[in-house]
């Protein structure tokens, strides 16, 4: 796991994270729902696809919550050997699993929110405030329902004992699945994410029996989505020139 350098509006870092060994020690956002958390973490430990934690019941620390997981190796920052193929196989395989009884919705649009109002002033927050107007994170009707990471991106891949596992539940709901293919489909539409990268991708996501996009063009199902994850990434990066650029397009 990554720490998350995001801050809350009292300028709390959202997450926390230590190292102890083969342990990893997260405490999760402030405000975080300690029921809400317990069944995530509930479902995790069930799941073929997600990392277990160590333990069931989250610690209160303060006004936090503790979990813990055993430590797994992230992927590598080497653009010519990302696991694109097996992050969308393993996503599909999520979207397969039962959901159990588990009807939590999934945290992506909460975040969304959190990210636009951390911006701060200026032409660029200005700029991606534009492109977020009229955007929706509601599910479209007729959609498929499952399991939801809620946060994906290769940052969310964990390898245990050479196995790829998803990690960070925080976000974990029952929703539309496309909402986990949303931020490769947006980076790959604004250009920050290679042709290969994105197809390979798609291509391991159907050729596991992914549910989140027809035979054909995914494009109708994933635009709204990815626009929303890209508006969301630049709100979290408003120095990213890239991220501020593909906004700009957006309009």
């Amino acid at each position: 796991m990554e720490p998350d350098q995001r801050r809350d509006a009292t300028g709390r870092a959202e997450a926390l994270i230590s190292f102890d060994g083969d342990v990893v020690a997260k405490l999760h956002r402030p405000g975080t729902d300690p029921q809400a958390l317990r069944q995530r973490l509930r479902v995790a430990a069930r799941s073929d696809c997600l990392l277990s934690p160590l333990n069931l019941e989250p610690e209160p620390v303060g006004d936090r919550w503790r979990t813990c997981w055993p430590r797994v190796e992230v992927v590598a920052p080497d653009p010519d050997a990302l696991p694109w193929v097996e992050a969308g196989a393993l996503l599909a395989r999520l979207h397969r699993e039962p959901t159990g009884g588990f009807a939590l919705p999934p945290g992506g649009p909460d975040r969304f929110a959190r990210a636009l109002a951390r911006l701060g002033q200026g032409p660029d927050a200005d700029m991606i405030r534009r492109a977020a107007a009229g955007l929706t994170t509601a599910p479209a009707a007729g959609r498929p329902v499952t399991l939801v990471h809620g946060d994906f991106h290769l940052g969310q891949l964990g390898r245990l004992d050479g196995v790829f596992v998803l990690i960070d539940v925080d976000d974990l709901g029952v929703g539309d699945p496309a909402a986990d293919l949303a931020r490769p489909a947006g980076f790959w539409a604004a250009g920050l994410l290679p042709d290969t990268d994105w197809h390979e991708f798609l291509d391991g996501y159907r050729k596991a029996g992914g549910a989140a996009v027809p035979a054909g063009d995914p494009w109708p199902v994933l635009e709204p989505l990815a626009r929303v994850a890209v508006v969301a990434a630049a709100a979290n990066h408003p120095d990213d020139d890239l991220l501020v650029a593909a906004c700009a397009r957006m309009r």
